[in-house]
């Protein structure tokens, strides 16, 4: 009786597939190539999980000696995660332009654009050096149509606004796997069945609140903050019962983690421009970007400090850029303080 009782169970939820079926018809962006392309994506999702998932069993942890085009050693698993969807990704033939936090260059998939006119930019895997501990990490991807007037993929090809995006989406590999995605019509999030395979509509329509009771940020390089978010930090720590202050603090360190929980739950995360990143340290392209679409379709708000982040043109590939992400209201206020409209005391 059990597995009869499960199969009923699975059987009211939609799949991943199911729902982008049914979204070709109400979205104009969701043609046949485009469908194909999220499945291709998905496909890479269940592959990295199925990695992660035998962290512990194979050699999977610990780095590859190698230093990526940011600075930073790379770990086994972001070198798997890149190469999982770069495959998947070019067995589907949909994507032309690959750009990823891994590769130093944008990665063609063809000299010709014929039949695929999508650029996919992605973090294969953030937050990956949490991997040995079993802290949540994910994967961050953004999605752009080749303009209209160019025959080859080339980096500048890449290189939009994020007002420009099709789609974003990300995975979160934790408790359970999640992919949440929107194509600029709500947020929608579906959780891996590891029975069948499958991801299924868990999260319909998610919204996030107007404020939190919580921030994340990495108060060690609290002397390097600029004046003003020095003040916002002492505001959200002071006791006050009347607007549900103190805040609490919750950082994770794996800005896909921290993000999830925020948009779910309520919160701000931020990661400012300090003295040793003075362009703050997160990629515009295929990090602030790709959340930044998901947060202000979910209600959210994501700003630089001085701007709205989908706003910013971008110049490089891995350009960098201050980040102040989550409920409308929490962005707002840190952005009063960044321009010292508030102050502390």
């Amino acid at each position: 009786m059990q597995p009869a009782s499960r199969i009923r169970e699975i059987g009211e939820f939609k799949t991943l597939e199911q729902f982008i079926i049914e979204r070709q018809l109400e979205v104009s962006e969701s043609t046949g190539s485009f469908s194909r392309l999220l499945r291709d994506i998905s496909v890479a999702a269940k592959l990295v999980n199925w990695h992660m998932r035998r962290a512990g069993i194979v050699d999977v942890f610990g780095q590859t000696g190698e230093i990526n085009v940011q600075g930073e050693v790379q770990q086994i698993m972001d070198a798997l995660a890149h190469k999982e969807f770069v495959r998947a990704l070019k067995r589907g033939g949909e994507c032309c332009l690959i750009g990823s936090e891994e590769h130093s260059e944008a990665i063609p998939m063809r000299t010709s654009i014929d039949t695929g006119r999508y650029i996919v930019l992605l973090d294969p895997l953030d937050g990956s050096s949490n991997i040995e501990v079993n802290v949540s990490v994910g994967t961050i991807f953004s999605i752009y149509q080749m303009p209209d007037d160019v025959s080859e993929p080339t980096l500048e090809s890449a290189l939009q606004p994020g007002t420009r995006q099709v789609a974003a989406g990300y995975v979160v590999y934790g408790s359970s796997t999640m992919l949440v995605y929107t194509t600029g019509h709500g947020v929608n999030g579906f959780t891996l069945d590891p029975a069948i395979g499958e991801f299924l509509l868990t999260h319909p329509e998610i919204k996030t609140p107007r404020t939190g009771k919580m921030y994340s940020v990495n108060e060690g390089n609290y002397n390097s903050f600029e004046q003003g978010l020095k003040e916002h930090i002492k505001w959200m720590q002071h006791e006050d019962s009347d607007s549900g202050r103190p805040l609490g603090t919750r950082y994770i360190g794996s800005f896909v983690a921290d993000f999830h929980r925020n948009l779910l739950k309520g919160g701000l995360y931020i990661y400012p421009a300090t003295h040793k990143n003075p362009e703050g340290k997160l990629r515009l392209m295929y990090e602030a970007n790709p959340l930044a679409m998901i947060v202000e379709e979910a209600g959210g708000a994501a700003s630089t400090g001085a701007g709205r982040v989908l706003d910013v043109v971008p110049t490089k590939l891995h350009q960098r850029v201050p980040v102040y992400i989550g409920c409308v209201d929490m962005v707002r206020t840190a952005e009063s303080f960044l321009r010292g409209e508030l102050r502390y005391p």
